[in-house]
């Protein structure tokens, strides 16, 4: 008799597949997942930039973006790991790292832009934080990658867990 049970229970299924209204949905659940994917992809991507540069471009990093790297590096280890299976509670994780780290990328955008004097010498060894490496596009520097990734980041988080709340 199991046989007739297994082939019943492959019919209901198949029925299922055939009849999308049978098959319950969490649309709620995909979109958080979605964002925090998003989130993972800007940091995978700028943990990969960030080892691009320095790795194989041969450019040496100041303090400012040693201690982005920092904030930027433990979020792309971080994040898949709330994804599988979603566990929402990775945002906060996230965000403990992302907003420190936009305020840093922030501090040294402003820095190259002249906003903050270099008096202030945040970097006092090495490469001086003020010196603009790359320049894309005349106004696309490292700073603003930086900054532009975290700020993404830390909008998809945001987003993420408040749609979860709805």
């Amino acid at each position: 008799m199991p046989a007739f049970e297994d082939a019943a229970d492959s019919v209901s299924c198949g029925q299922a597949m055939n009849n999308p209204a049978a098959v319950p949905r969490s649309e709620g659940a995909s979109a958080p997942w979605l964002m925090v994917f998003g989130a993972w992809l800007v940091a995978g991507a700028s943990t990969l930039g960030a080892l691009f540069f320095g790795e194989v471009m041969q450019l040496p990093p100041c303090v400012l973006c040693w201690y982005q790297r920092i904030f930027m590096f433990p979020l792309a280890l971080i994040l898949p790991l709330g994804l599988f299976p979603l566990d929402l509670k990775v945002v906060r994780y996230g965000l403990v790292l992302a907003i420190p780290g936009c305020g840093f990328a922030a501090f040294h955008q402003l820095l190259v832009a002249g906003v903050i004097p270099e008096s202030i010498k945040p970097c006092t060894r090495g490469v001086p934080c003020s010196q603009t490496v790359i320049e894309w596009f005349g106004f696309l520097t490292i700073p603003l990658l930086s900054l532009a990734a975290f700020s993404t980041i830390i909008a998809l988080l945001v987003a993420a867990h408040l749609r979860s709340r709805t």
